[in-house]
């Protein structure tokens, strides 16, 4: 009996529709009359429009309109009615409201046309004149001005533990500093676009880019006030996202907006400079003051955070929670504070706080064991916690020493000089750096429809995406191995705003969640089919459980007696030629509320500083990984690897440079903001430790999209001051920093 679905490494089942470009993304789907429209973005940081001229592009032939602050229809602008389910507080931003100029790059006007070329063609064309005004978007000039905000997007900073300040100045070995990351700007292949098609009955199929179909509609619904039942969306696939398509972006209402007035379908694609233009993650400066034990036992932690939000949304991310997670220290104190400037709203990015507190955080602690004289792994283990001190909860699960031990092995570490500039290769210093991560494995409430056909095809439903993470995938080897079937007997559909209600899909929570929901509704079905199986004529079955009974190979099985079994088929046809449809809505365990449940990784990291020029070549990266069960080595393997190239890109590549003087980020486009290419990613070992979970969820799976960077910068970092025995306490570490 094959009953192996779950843990086998298996090809996408959407690989071949991709690579042969049968897969269609948003900018993809046509229709007939469709009209394309260009956004104009403002050329200034803060002010208001004084005058908006279209008459040159309105008198193109081919020019259909352009959308304006003075043209608009009057929809619903309350605040309320734009406000989406990754929305943080505030006041969320409308474009084409009114006059006013809030950021850079603002969305101004909409230029429709029978084309995209002339369209864009036509958008130069329009003229506008501002009143400018002051505008702030130097960070460092309004820290002083930093505030705690009203409410937190993120989790509120725990309440103080112990007597951190008593406790620092006792310390026999203490460390003050300060680590600070630049903003950085989502970059996935698929630039934002939507597609609007129109009905003659007015209702509309709108076709977006976006991490939650579900989240899209209520948008549309809110903004436009529209039914449910009159605005379909769809995403069946997503060229990347990382967080930028949690929230619907702007190009999704103007396209909305166009295609209603218009009365027929209408594209909006934004470009390449354009996807710069909103959400990012924030700026962020950390203040550290750790203290330690003369043997690097830890006595104090207080770590200050202050980063970026806009002037219209208090945007935060979970900076500070990291050292109650992941250290042992009875004095703790947190904080977390806000900057507004008149940039866009930041926008959650892969590992969003984690990416940014562990980095910080992992970077002071091999300080502090420097200081100590203590080796980075073994003052790890030291400060080893058991439980997650924020909230006073032990894990439902941690396999982090065997991350350590695991990782170690395979990297190497004991063969490590200890002192910094001491391992030399040629002209090149080697540096040998480590940390540690967490994310949390959290679980939403979702929904799943599955229907059984006569003909034993099995189709399974949510209104999930797949950003690329293997979910089509996942979901098909969940429902496969529950019925007992095939994979090639299985569909998973997501991406359609019409199917069972599903969250967001971000968070690493996908297969936790819609996961659970999927398993969930298949032993539905395995119900029916079992006392289908038992009205068969003399059937083996009669009388048994589901506990005694086992689903593969396209048939039902008594347990331990593969002889006596009967055929899904069999069991099917006393159905009377009808399907099994079931649907179910699951949520969290209720054990959970009991415990913490996270991710672990611990990265090790092998970097070649060149001594006399400066550059850093990252040549060896380990990462050992505690992340459940593994639905699937071969699409988490891929997680796992595009976390740690992205944690190599943020270490050393990745910033979006803010012009002052202009309030705007002057590196938009790829030419000038640098990401990771073959040449910078040498060798990444990634291991899955094995961990058992019973609390996490219903299937022991904890969720990988995370857990893969947060660890990567800082180990790289740290990697660089053993090779050169110089602390880079600001990203990206550039050759500036180190000659």
């Amino acid at each position: 009996m094959k009953t192996d679905q779950i843990g086998k490494a298996t090809n996408r089942v959407d690989g071949r529709a991709k690579v042969t470009g049968e897969a269609k993304y948003a900018a993809e789907f046509n229709a007939d009359n469709m009209a394309h429209g260009f956004v104009v973005s403002s050329a200034i940081a803060r002010g208001k429009i004084k005058s908006i001229d279209t008459s040159k592009a309105l008198a193109l032939e081919g020019v259909l309109e352009v959308f304006t602050h003075e043209n608009r229809p009057g929809y619903v602008w309350g605040d309320k009615n734009y406000k989406d389910q990754d929305a943080p507080p505030g006041s969320p931003f409308r474009p084409l409201y009114d006059s006013e100029i809030q950021f850079s790059m603002q969305p101004i006007a909409l230029v429709v046309a029978e084309t995209f070329e002339l369209a864009r063609y036509a958008a130069m064309l329009v003229e506008v004149e501002y009143e400018r005004a002051e505008f702030d978007t130097d960070f460092e000039a309004n820290m002083s001005e930093a505030y705690v905000p009203e409410k937190y997007k993120s989790t509120p900073p725990p309440d103080p533990r112990g007597k951190p300040d008593e406790a620092f100045e006792k310390a026999a070995v203490k460390v003050e500093t300060t680590y600070a990351h630049p903003s950085e700007h989502h970059n996935p292949m698929e630039m934002h676009a939507s597609t609007v098609v129109w009905g003659q009955d007015g209702k509309l199929t709108v076709y977006d880019k976006v991490q939650g179909v579900q989240n899209s509609q209520q948008y549309i619904c809110g903004a436009f006030g529209m039914d449910k039942e009159d605005v379909h969306v769809l995403s069946p696939f997503v060229g990347g996202a990382f967080g930028s398509g949690l929230r619907p972006q702007y190009q999704l209402f103007l396209a909305v907006l166009a295609a209603r007035e218009l009365k027929r379908a209408v594209k909006v694609v934004l470009t390449r400079q354009q996807m710069f233009s909103f959400g990012h993650r924030p700026k962020t400066v950390q203040k550290f003051a750790v203290g330690a034990a003369a043997d690097g036992t830890l006595q104090s932690v207080k770590h200050d955070a202050f980063a970026e939000t806009s002037k219209f949304e208090d945007y935060s991310e979970d900076v500070i929670i990291w050292p109650g997670v992941l250290y042992k220290c009875d004095n703790m104190e947190l904080s977390h504070k806000l900057v507004s400037l008149d940039v866009y709203t930041p926008l959650d990015m892969r590992a969003p706080g984690g990416t940014t507190g562990i980095f910080g955080l992992e970077c002071a602690m091999d300080e502090l064991a420097y200081e100590a004289g203590v080796d980075p792994l073994e003052f790890r283990l030291k400060n080893y916690s058991e439980k997650d001190q924020n909230q006073d909860k032990p894990f439902s699960s941690k396999e982090l020493k065997a991350c350590y031990q695991q990782g170690a092995e395979k990297f190497g570490w004991s063969k490590r000089n200890p002192e910094p500039r001491s391992m030399k290769e040629g002209h090149n210093l080697i540096g040998w750096g480590m940390a540690h991560g967490a994310w949390e494995a959290a679980q939403q409430e979702a929904a799943a429809k599955a229907v059984l056909q006569p003909d034993g095809k099995l189709t399974v439903s949510s209104a999930t995406a797949d950003i690329g993470t293997g979910t089509y995938t996942v979901m098909t080897q969940i429902a496969a191995e529950t019925v007992g079937l095939p994979l090639e007997d299985v569909t998973f559909k997501l991406g359609d705003s019409s199917l069972p209600k599903s969250p967001l899909e971000g968070g690493s929570w996908t297969v936790s969640s819609v996961g659970s929901a999927v398993k969930a509704v298949c032993q539905k079905v395995r119900e029916k089919l079992l006392k289908l199986a038992q009205q068969v004529a003399d059937s083996p079955l009669a009388g048994a459980s589901l506990d005694e009974v086992t689903f593969a190979d396209g048939k039902i099985y008594l347990s331990g007696d593969a002889a006596r079994s009967v055929s899904i088929a069999a069991a099917l046809e006393q159905n009377g030629g009808k399907s099994i449809e079931e649907q179910v809505s699951n949520k969290p365990l209720e054990a959970q509320e009991k415990y913490a449940p996270y991710s672990h990784s611990a990265t090790f990291v092998e970097v070649k500083v060149d001594e006399e020029l400066g550059t850093v070549k990252v040549t060896r990266v380990v990462t050992a990984i505690a992340g459940g069960r593994i639905i699937n080595p071969k699409t988490a393997r891929s997680q796992i690897l595009g976390g740690v190239v992205w944690g190599i890109g943020a270490a050393t590549e990745e910033e979006t440079v803010m012009d002052n003087n202009l309030g705007r980020f002057m590196n938009h486009d790829l030419d000038k903001y640098h990401v990771p290419v073959n040449a910078d990613v040498h060798d990444i070992d990634v291991i899955f430790v094995e961990e058992k979970d019973d609390i996490v969820n219903q299937l022991g799976a904890k969720g990988l999209g995370e857990i893969g960077i947060v660890s990567v910068a800082p180990a790289i970092v740290n990697a660089v001051f053993h090779a050169t025995g110089k602390r880079v306490k600001e990203l990206p570490i550039t050759l500036d920093k180190l000659l």
